[in-house]
């Protein structure tokens, strides 16, 4: 389990196919050192397993399934800066919200627009993910754990604090751009708990 607070912000070193697989190494002084071979490591918001570790970073490998379900065919390439978190220890400070690293859909940045030192930034999201999202309600875009600011018809606009712009890749975003998100699981379950009550 995540909480959508990034660790570390790492860098793509390469990116290549290797049979049905994409094999991604992520440049991450911080965040490779602490972890082995075998590790869950959650990349914009996608857990993914650490096959090979090095203190500067990590090596993953990424099926045609995650690929399909996520950002990554579009976004993942040498040079791309991607946000990084741990798994949550069962001793550790849970700051943000309940993040699976299960990639709900890829959604669409709409705009991104500058307030100060901070933003606003609306994002089209899948029809079917709609229903799952409410007005200051948590989400996680690109593995960030942030709050529902607004609604409207297939879009939802959050606010983006300038620590936030600074410490993920989200200060990078532009207009037209893929993310991968993660709607709030408690809000699955209630559904499919209602959904099976109710037969």
């Amino acid at each position: 389990m995540f909480t959508g607070i990034v660790e570390e912000v790492g860098r793509v070193d390469s990116a290549e196919r290797r049979g049905g697989l994409l094999v991604v190494r992520v440049a991450a002084p911080r965040v490779g050192e602490g972890l082995e071979p075998g590790a869950s490591v959650a990349v914009d918001g996608c857990c993914l397993t650490a096959v090979a570790v090095d203190g500067g970073g990590f090596t993953c490998e990424l099926t045609g399934e995650t690929l399909a379900r996520t950002a990554f065919a579009e976004r993942l390439q040498p040079g791309t800066i991607v946000n990084l978190e741990r798994p949550l220890k069962a001793d550790g400070r849970f700051d943000g919200h309940i993040v699976q690293g299960h990639v709900d859909g890829v959604g669409s940045v709409r705009s991104l627009n500058r307030q100060g030192g901070g933003a606003e930034m609306e994002v089209a999201l899948p029809p079917a993910l709609e229903r799952y999202v409410v007005e200051k309600g948590s989400i996680a875009i690109d593995g960030v754990s942030l709050t529902v600011s607004g609604l409207g018809p297939g879009v939802f606009r959050v606010a983006l604090i300038p620590y936030t712009l600074d410490h993920t890749n989200l200060g990078q975003a532009h207009v037209g751009g893929p993310v991968n998100l993660e709607v709030d699981v408690i809000a699955k379950y209630v559904e499919r708990l209602l959904r099976v009550g109710g037969r």
